[in-house]
């Protein structure tokens, strides 16, 4: 009998690589959307808040507000991903104002809103410094601002300035960058002289710190 021909082996199926989740997403940390995903698009300059960052931080902010959200005006001037912005307005905001310049990113920050029925968010399209400036004009102050600008830019420097115009009594400024804001006595520069460090620290390359006018 002729012999049969030997059959193929089977090829292996082909299983999809996908990156780590967290590579594209973050996750609001508490209050009413607690673990809700937020997407992170891939745009130049786009670097979200680490969830254990926000968390130390929104700890940091709770414990100087003896957690209360109900009557805090918020600004965020450089959203991003929005995971600072949204995070305030799950633990109750009385009102978050987003702004970014990059249109798909102010797209997908509108479609997080509409998906989360946040009320308590505007989302603008605008240059930071340009609406800072605009908001002092008009008289606007917030409990709270967030300042996580694209690093190397100077952005801290020329924005701190106009939030000296921005703030409540006793509100509160949430920077990063990528060197650290404590300085000697005799080295802090003019931008920075206003404001006091009231908690600091560092992951990875990135320093995080919470700030406050110091008194008169």
């Amino acid at each position: 009998m002729p012999k049969k021909p030997a059959s193929k082996a089977a090829k292996p199926a082909k299983v999809p690589v996908h990156g780590p989740q967290h590579s594209n997403q973050v996750r609001i940390i508490g209050g009413a959307w607690k673990r809700t995903p937020l997407p992170v698009l891939s745009a130049q300059g786009l670097r979200p808040t680490p969830d254990r960052v926000r968390e130390t931080v929104f700890n940091w902010i709770n414990h100087q507000r003896d957690a209360n959200w109900a009557d805090a005006q918020v600004l965020d001037l450089f959203a991003g991903s929005g995971a600072l912005g949204f995070e305030a307005a799950s633990r109750g905001a009385q009102s978050v104002t987003m702004i970014d310049t990059n249109v798909p990113v102010v797209r997908q920050l509108d479609e997080i809103k509409t998906k989360l029925k946040a009320d308590n968010v505007q989302i603008t399209r605008g240059d930071a410094l340009a609406v800072a400036q605009s908001a002092a004009a008009r008289g606007q102050k917030f409990d709270l601002i967030f300042l996580d600008p694209p690093y190397q830019l100077e952005f801290l420097e020329r924005c701190l300035p106009l939030c000296t115009r921005l703030m409540k009594q006793g509100g509160l400024i949430y920077a990063e960058s990528g060197a650290a804001l404590e300085f000697a006595e005799d080295e802090t520069p003019e931008w920075m002289a206003p404001w006091e460090v009231l908690r600091a620290d560092k992951a990875g390359m990135v320093f995080f710190h919470l700030l406050r006018l110091k008194a008169a």
